[in-house]
């Protein structure tokens, strides 16, 4: 009867001992999408990243002298106007690697911000290096091709020259802006400089990071009262009425029958049609 105790006791520890090892932990870059978009940021070690997004977000970033201190992504949210951005502090690369399930992260963000050590002789080999690898890993489309399913453009990359306050970071920014025409095939990606030294820089590149995100706000107003400017709506460059009526109940399209419109149109309060596209700070009166 011992022995049978024994074995009983024996087996539900090794049932128990395979459930635990069965089990898969939480994929660490798997960022669920929050605000009104998502950048992440990519770079070479210590070219500033975890000291950007501590400057922009609240997030507990770690900034340190040494290389590979951000060794998993640190979501934050930054601040812009009356919206917030998710930015995203992904760990180092190197020339031809990147951690394991960082390609996804990438093919899944709204906009890519690749950041350059201004300070930093080797900042052509940092920027040219972080494009061949997102080309390599079919995340960024070549020149002349067209893009498919999360592959992205240049339209969806951010240069950003960090530590634009150390000598010769406006010459290397020149040359950068130069090598960014040239990978690109001509067309080019927008570089901004920064200095986390400088918050008229940082108040720049909030801007620069909302613009690439190609999205826009839009406020509501309920008939014979003041419009909502507390919280807008957000809607991708483009978005139409139709497209509002459907983020604002899911019942609202098809009982929309008209809409009124200021700010884009010609005048306050013009009706238009469920088809007409929006534009960012208009301000919409859904009449169902």
């Amino acid at each position: 009867h011992l022995q049978a105790d024994l074995k009983r006791r024996l087996s539900k520890l090794r049932q128990m001992e395979d459930k635990k090892g069965g089990s898969k932990s939480a994929d660490p870059f798997q960022i669920p999408k929050e605000g009104a978009g998502q950048a992440v940021l990519m770079g070479y070690p210590n070219t500033g990243k975890s000291a950007l997004v501590g400057a922009l977000t609240r997030a507990k970033v770690n900034v340190a002298e040494y290389p590979f201190a951000t060794s998993l992504p640190v979501a934050g949210m930054m601040s812009y106007q009356d919206i917030m951005v998710q930015l995203v502090d992904l760990p180092p690369v190197t020339p031809g690697e990147m951690p394991r399930g960082m390609a996804g992260t990438l093919r899944q963000a709204d906009l890519i911000l690749i950041i350059v050590d201004g300070g930093s002789d080797s900042c052509l080999e940092q920027l040219t290096g972080c494009h061949e690898l997102l080309q390599q890993r079919g995340i960024l489309v070549a020149p002349g091709e067209e893009p498919g399913l999360h592959v992205k453009t240049a339209r969806d990359l951010l240069a950003v020259v960090t530590k634009a306050d150390l000598p010769g970071a406006q010459t290397r920014l020149e040359l950068l802006q130069e090598l960014g025409k040239e990978l690109s095939g001509g067309t080019g990606w927008e570089t901004v400089a920064v200095s986390v030294q400088q918050p008229e820089s940082l108040e720049v590149l909030r801007e620069r990071i909302f613009r690439h995100l190609r999205v826009i706000r839009v406020y509501t107003k309920v008939p014979g009262k003041e419009a909502d400017l507390a919280k807008p709506f957000i809607l991708k460059e483009g978005g139409t009425v139709l497209d509002l009526a459907e983020l604002v109940h899911r019942d609202f399209p098809g009982k929309l029958k008209r809409a009124r419109v200021w700010g884009s149109v010609k005048f306050p309060g013009q009706p238009v049609e469920r088809d007409y596209r929006l534009a960012d700070g208009d301000i919409v009166e859904l009449l169902v």
